[in-house]
Formats: C-alpha cells, structure tokens, sequence
C-alpha cells in the first residue's frame, strides 16, 4: 500500500483497522477516566449543601458511566486482542518490553470495573458519606490505567530502558519503560483531553436542554458541574500542548516538520495556517513569517530540522492530513478556552441562543480535537511503529484481515446504535 509515495508494506489495512477501532474505543475511555471525577463533584455538591438536584444528578451519572464502562470493555478487549493479531512483529519483539504496562492497564481497568459496580449498587446501602469514598478508587484507577496504557504509546515514540543482545531483548528495565521520554506529556496531554471531552459532552446535552426550554435548576446543574471542570482546565491544556509541540520538534523533528510543513532545515521558518502540501510546496495556507522559529526555539533564529533531512522513505506519509488535522485541534481547542471566558466575564451564563448553540456543539468539538490529536501522534510517528527501530510494515501481519475489517466495522456500528438507545431510553425514563 502507498500514501504520498511511501510505501506502507501490508501494513494498510492492518492501521486501518487498528486505527478505526481505536478510534471508536478513546471515546469510551476518555469518559472512563473523567466522568467518575463529574459523578462524585457532584454528589459532593450535593452533600455539602444538601442538595437533592446534585444528588440526582450524580445517581443518574453514575448509572450512564456504568453502561459506558460495560461497552469499554467490549472494545477495549477487541482492542487487546488486535495488538497480537495485527501486529505480530511489534508483541514478538518488543512484547517483554511492553508487558507490564500493558498488564498494570488491565489491573487498573478490573479494579475501576470493581469499584464502579459498588458505587453505583451502594446508592441506598451505604451511609452517604461512606458511599462517596467508594468513588474515589474509580477516579484513582481510571487515571492510573490512563497513565499505563498511554505510556506504551509514549514508549513507541521515544523507546528506551531495555538491552537487546543479538537482536533479543536480554533485560529491561520497567521503570524506565513505563516513565520514558514522552511520558511527561503525552500521559498529561491526553488525561486533560479526557476531562474536556467528557465535561463539554456532558454539559452539552443539557446546553442542547436549555435551547428547548428546559430552564430549571436540575439543567441549569447539570450544565454547570461538567462545564465548569472542563473550562478550568483547557487553558491548562493549551500550556501543555504547547510544551509537547516543542518536545515533539527536538525528539520527533520528522514529525514535527511533517506537521509544520517544514520543507527545509533552517532558521526563520513560517508557519502555516491552512493548505495543503504537494510536491514539496504548500499551496491556500497563511503565510506568517518567522513564527514557527519563534514557537521552537523563542527565537525567529531558531533551527528547525525540515523535511529534506531524512529520505523521502522515512517521512511520514500524509504531511496534509497531519497539518490540518493538528491545525484542527489547535483551533477547536482555542475556541474551548474562549467559550467558558465568555461566561467568567459576564460573571454569569449568557443568555444570547449564541452560547448556548456553542456549548452544544463543544461536545463534539473536544471529541473531533481529540481525534485529531491522535492523527497527529500515530500518522506522524510513521513508517516507525517503535520510533527508530522497528518500522511499521515490519510488525504488521502478513494475513488479510479484510473480512475482518468488515466484521469490526458491522459490529462497531451495531455497538454505537445500542448504545446510544440504551443512554437515549434512559433519558426518556429520567424526563
């Protein structure tokens, strides 16, 4: 398979797969890991001020959160499944090194499993100060999974901590592993886009109840507890994507001109809004000089390694796709710092249809910036499964996996439809 003249091996339909399931599976686990923090905020409301409204709420949270960890697990363990199936080269080589945070990420998940099924069954069986204390093993868990499972994916871009001796992996060192050069802030990058992808999809559902006339407390509430969590931290995740972006030019330079559009390797490098790159030039972007330097290095003198610095072979293979996509999440994730400001300098929730109609559309917004987040991690890093040493046409499977592409995607379908009735009839039930 070729894209942009790189030559992908029989790896295509193996990414495709694998990337379409993930896909589908970091939305389950973006709100696993967050939602937990919103149900317990606000039965914590609800406790302090005696607040049956918050009290509510978090009930009915709680049981959603139950539904989607149930569903999580069905993708996640196709999930698991497909990293020995699809990529066999990657588990046989490499599978020492990767085995205990992969195997802390399942012990975390059952314990978040364990704990969410008390939660939610302790509602009326336990004391509600003892209840709540069962929710904070499921914001610990969650959290940790996060951590260990995103942590292989740091490792993948900047491997490290292992010996190989005659080209087998003799000794490894699990704490360098687990805690390698990305982890910094890949781990923080994507557990702060979990927290703005479930509180802004939360919050949007009761947005969205607001325009049809639903003014009462209980949408009022139910607005600003995930609303308020996710506005205080997406300034927190535009610093931190800034101190990746800057990461990202100085251990993955590739990646980072691939996204950029850095042809060649110099100082006083534009950055680009926009476009599209054929042939080694861009064409419809805005041209703003000096920038990118700037951004790199604080300085328009600044260095930046381009794309002529390594052959076209190792290049990543869609340099378009890359930029707009990390354009993309640039933009949305701005315009989600911008939508709670607007209410902190009212001092109060707007009342124009314009907010509101903004708040709705922040759900799926912070959920396209997050996949577009991930496009820019897994496109970029390629043709290297392991940056560096392992390329991806290497650890693929050399099998059709076709007819399995068509099974996964039918069920995925099917899976997303029932979801969504089982959430939309509990929904109708509650109203």
């Amino acid at each position: 398979m070729r894209l942009d003249g790189v030559d992908m091996g029989g790896a295509g339909p193996a990414r495709l797969l694998m990337g379409g399931t993930l896909g589908f599976h970091i939305i389950l686990a973006c709100l696993g890991i967050a939602l937990p923090t919103i149900v317990v905020a606000a039965e914590a409301i609800g406790l302090r001020r005696q607040d049956g409204t918050a009290m509510l709420l978090a009930r009915r949270w709680s049981q959603v959160l139950a539904v989607l960890v149930a569903v999580g697990a069905v993708t996640g363990t196709v999930l698991s499944f497909e990293m020995s199936l699809l990529w066999p080269g990657l588990m046989e080589r490499y599978g020492a090194v990767l085995g205990l945070p992969f195997g802390l990420e399942g012990v975390f998940f059952l314990l978040e499993a364990v704990f969410t099924a008390i939660y939610v069954y302790g509602w009326n069986r336990l004391p509600p100060r003892v209840h709540i204390w069962t929710g904070v093993p499921v914001i610990i868990s969650g959290l940790a999974g996060a951590a260990s499972v995103v942590a292989v994916n740091a490792w993948m871009n900047q491997p490290g901590g292992f010996t190989v001796v005659d080209g087998v992996v003799t000794r490894v060192d699990p704490w360098r592993v687990f805690f390698n050069g990305a982890f910094g802030y890949e781990v923080p990058h994507m557990i702060l886009a979990a927290y703005m992808v479930s509180g802004f999809l939360v919050a949007s559902v009761y947005a969205a109840g607001w325009l049809r006339g639903r003014r009462d407390r209980y949408h009022r509430l139910g607005f600003l507890i995930p609303f308020a969590i996710a506005g205080v931290l997406a300034p927190v995740q535009v610093l931190v994507g800034d101190v990746a972006a800057r990461a990202i030019a100085k251990d993955q330079p590739v990646k980072f001109a691939a996204m950029e559009y850095v042809t060649t390797t110099g100082p006083h490098q534009p950055e680009y809004l926009g476009g599209v790159y054929v042939d080694g030039k861009v064409y419809g972007a805005l041209r703003i000089p000096d920038l990118d330097s700037i951004l790199v290095g604080f300085s328009p003198d600044t260095v930046v390694q381009g794309l002529d610095s390594v052959p076209v072979e190792l290049r990543p293979p869609s340099p378009t796709l890359l930029h707009l996509s990390f354009d993309l999440m640039v933009l949305i994730g701005t315009a989600l710092v911008l939508l709670p400001l607007w209410a902190v300098v009212l001092r109060r929730l707007p009342r124009t249809k314009w907010f509101w109609w903004a708040a709705v559309a922040a759900g799926p917004a912070a959920v396209v910036a997050m996949e577009c987040g991930w496009i820019v991690t897994e496109v970029g890093r390629q043709p290297w499964v392991v940056y560096g040493l392992l390329k991806t046409s290497d650890a693929a499977t050399t099998d059709d996996v076709t007819g399995i592409l068509t099974f996964v995607v039918i069920g995925y379908t099917g899976l997303a439809a029932a979801t969504i009735w089982v959430l939309r009839r509990m929904a109708r039930r509650w109203r």
